[in-house]
């Protein structure tokens, strides 16, 4: 499914009574079987983004387009996955994963797909365990798989491994590629982290500025999987360093 924003400006109240000016003049596409990265430092609006184009939060102007409908609010077809996990407290690992299909009816090897998945997640030995018996990061594999199992045309991620360690964060990073590769559906990921952009995106959108804007964006064609260390990967991150870079100077007046 096609994104796309529209002249789109985000402005809050700030209980003092006056604007608070996030997000201005935001213009982007996203492909069919796109993977965007929004990448930008803390507090710069990348989240508040996500929101808009979940349909959870309204622009001040501007539109969001899916499929050339706009979006007024959530959609049957976009999956979301926020840093903090939501799961149901009285469900156990097995049946949250399972909660939105049975909802929506699809039953068709679900227990053989639930399994698949906390097994890929890393969670076996946990199935009949409640949210408050599970770490943070689990939690969190916990909602990523809930949200996966269902086959969205559209995922999006705000920032679904920065509760993890490196080693677990690094295998589910792959299996993420692996399974969009493998069903084409259209990503954004929500990230600060230079390197997990490089890794992960074929499409880069840099949010900076007060209020943001897109800085640029960054077309990646280098095949999967991507290593850090790759002379491709370090020529992406440069570029995005001398970006931020030149934004924080002007910013400063220097």
């Amino acid at each position: 499914m096609k994104i796309r924003i529209e002249n789109i400006n985000k402005t809050f109240n700030l209980p003092t009574g006056g604007p608070l000016r996030v997000l201005e003049d935001m213009n982007l596409a996203i492909e069919q079987g796109d993977f965007v990265i929004i990448l930008g430092e803390s507090g710069c609006g990348k989240s508040t983004l996500l929101s808009m184009l979940a349909g959870l939060l309204s622009p001040s102007s501007g539109r969001i387009w899916v499929d050339k409908k706009e979006v007024v609010g959530p959609h049957p077809s976009i999956s979301t996955v926020f840093q903090q996990p939501s799961l149901l407290p009285w469900l156990n690992v097995e049946e949250n994963i399972a909660f939105g299909c049975k909802i929506r009816g699809e039953l068709d090897n679900l227990e053989y797909r639930v399994n698949e998945f906390i097994e890929m997640i890393g969670l076996s030995g946990f199935e009949k365990s409640h949210p408050s018996e599970l770490s943070e990061g689990m939690a969190c594999r916990v909602s990523l798989a809930r949200a996966l199992i269902g086959h969205p045309e559209i995922f999006l991620l705000d920032e679904p491994f920065a509760s993890l360690d490196t080693f677990r964060r690094s295998r589910l990073q792959e299996e993420l590629i692996n399974i969009w590769l493998s069903e084409e559906f259209t990503v954004v990921f929500v990230t600060h982290d230079i390197d997990e952009a490089v890794l992960l995106g074929n499409k880069i959108v840099l949010l900076g500025g007060q209020p943001s804007r897109i800085m640029d964006v960054i077309n990646i064609d280098s095949r999967y999987p991507r290593k850090t260390t790759d002379e491709s990967s370090f020529h992406f991150k440069t570029r995005i360093l001398k970006k931020f870079k030149k934004v924080f100077e002007e910013n400063r007046g220097l």
